[in-house]
């Protein structure tokens, strides 16, 4: 069956707030230059914002440049940060850290609480307003080359069966096709990762470095909340050698975002992320806060925490990486929205100009992007994730902290860390490691990961080929599980994976159904055996809201 083929100027593959602020600026140049310029979004969920998870504390600095009537137009940021808090948890206590001794790059002047799903919906809705092309629902599953240069994408079939057959709904994937492609996947995109490797794109960059975030959206009683508070914390139920912490964000109507990330660099392989985030949850200070309130819905995603340092190359023949797909956060402002949306204008200005000039490479984008306040955004703080990894939360935090203090000054320390393992690397021995034992869920602040993911709104077709796959089907029986103790049973958030005894044979059992497409065991794993690639498109969670 012969493929459909679309053509446009330009092609972006994901509708978060990268692709979508490039979407913007392309069309915004075109009509400031009176030209006719094609640009198609392509996004795997359902629909726009659907597997967008995010804290989020927004700085509006991109937006503001991006379209200065925001407010305005309506945009969906309505509650201001008014207070801020930063704790250190111990198991039964809280101790306040004043807001004083915080470098100035931690505080949230200006920034607004909200949903970055709903503030995506919002960008698309501007984006289509210019002309440009939104299609959800699609996953795009292999790059296009022709002569070493490439020139778009096939999106993935529908209407296979699992055994990948086809059926009677079967209908082949299209071919989109344009003089260049940005990719907008977030972190750890199964396109990107072809890139580096087609184009030895990493060849200079350090180990990428990731963390897991969890989150959950409460609507708490009304005399518990405090809109436009913002508070942190570090340190329990964490080891002091286990990276992470918490936030706690009050916004809307009587909402509280509830979140935990964990840096994926973790030895123990016996550690749940998600029984951390439950823990947590159960400290005196969050109960208080929870008691009596309802939980709305719950989700979880990686997060790409290298920096600067852990940047691949971002050009390629016909195209770039922007936003998190290179991987834009500023980890201890626990921010990269603004980063990833001005990456994406800075990109779709290049791309205009190579459109009217016929570059092959989109040179001016890396230019840009390195004169442009995200490097200095990001440069301030490279250090900040090195130190946590090598000395713990404790000495990491004092060494990031005072390099964030000379970024303050006008200084800058005269070394740049580099990251000396990826995070699979970091996993240790189980037997070297000691056993970690969860308390069983109340349901009414704590709660199991089968009744979380069902807030998640997820929809898999469960008659499709598994978008999990594994390079040697032997290995997690034959090496995970007696080295480590199979580790992909605790830190996937949403129960994909189990150890199954069947008669005298052992096997892994793969529940894909239940996957909310956070990526962690495509970073995590040890052999990195699983990898993870779209299911079939508008397949996975739908975010309400988060």
């Amino acid at each position: 069956m012969q493929r459909d083929v679309m053509t446009y100027d330009i092609f972006i593959i994901g509708a978060g707030p990268a692709g979508l602020a490039a979407a913007v600026r392309l069309k915004q140049l075109a009509a400031e230059s009176g030209r006719e310029i094609g640009v198609c979004v392509l996004e795997k969920s359902a629909e726009v914002g659907a597997h967008i998870v995010s804290g989020a504390v927004i700085d509006p600095i991109a937006l503001d440049e991006l379209i200065p009537d925001w407010e305005a137009r309506g945009a969906p940021l309505k509650t201001r940060v008014t207070e801020e808090h930063f704790h250190i948890f111990g198991e039964h206590r809280a101790r306040e850290i004043p807001h004083v001794l915080l470098p100035p790059l931690m505080k949230n002047k200006r920034a607004y609480i909200g949903s970055l799903g709903e503030l995506c919906r919002w960008l698309a809705q501007q984006a289509e307003s210019l002309g440009v092309e939104i299609y959800a629902g699609f996953s795009a599953r292999e790059m296009l080359y022709e002569g070493g240069r490439v020139v778009g994408v096939i999106t993935g079939d529908m209407g296979r069966d699992a055994a990948g057959e086809e059926t009677p709904q079967f209908a082949p994937g299209m071919e989109i096709r344009a003089k260049y492609t940005l990719i907008a996947e977030g972190a750890r995109g199964s396109l990107t990762r072809q890139l580096e490797e087609k184009f030895d794109l990493r060849r200079d960059a350090a180990p990428q470095k990731y963390g897991l975030g969890l989150k959950e959206i409460w609507r708490v009683a009304p005399e518990k909340h405090r809109p436009g508070c913002v508070a942190h914390s570090l340190g329990w139920p964490l080891a002091a050698a286990t990276g992470g912490g918490s936030f706690v964000y009050h916004y809307g109507e009587n909402l509280v975002a509830v979140g935990f990330v964990v840096h994926l660099d973790y030895a123990n392989p016996h550690l749940s992320p998600f029984g951390e985030f439950q823990r947590f949850k159960s400290h005196p200070k969050m109960r208080e806060l929870l008691q009596g309130g309802q939980r709305l819905s719950y989700g979880a995603r990686a997060i790409t925490e290298g920096g600067l340092q852990s940047w691949p190359e971002l050009l390629f023949p016909g195209g770039a990486l922007i936003g998190c797909s290179a991987g834009m956060v500023n980890v201890p402002r626990i921010k990269g929205t603004h980063n990833a949306m001005k990456s994406g204008m800075l990109a779709a200005e290049a791309a205009f100009d190579a459109c009217v000039g016929g570059s092959e490479m989109l040179t001016d984008y890396d230019k840009k992007l390195r004169a442009s306040w995200v490097w200095r955004d990001l440069h301030a703080v490279r250090n900040v994730k090195p130190w946590l990894s090598r000395l713990g939360t404790w000495g990491g935090m004092l060494l990031g902290g005072f390099e964030m203090w000379l970024a303050a000054l006008g200084l800058t320390a005269p070394w740049t860390l580099r990251h000396r393992k990826a995070d699979h690397e970091c996993t240790r021995l189980a037997a070297e490691m000691p056993q970690m034992i969860y308390p069983k869920p109340d349901g009414i602040i704590t709660f199991d990961r089968l009744s979380s993911i069902a807030l998640s709104n997820i929809a898999h077709h469960a008659d499709q080929p598994c978008h999990l796959q594994l390079k040697d089907a032997d290995a997690p029986v034959r090496f995970n599980l007696p080295r480590f103790d199979a580790p992909e049973q605790r830190y996937c958030p949403a129960g994909v994976y189990e150890i199954e005894e069947e008669g005298d044979a052992t096997r892994l059992r793969i529940n894909a159904q239940n996957c909310i497409h956070c990526k962690t065991c495509d970073i995590k794993d040890m052999k990195q055996n699983i990898v993870w690639t779209p299911p079939e498109g508008g397949s996975g969670p739908v975010y309400l809201a988060m």
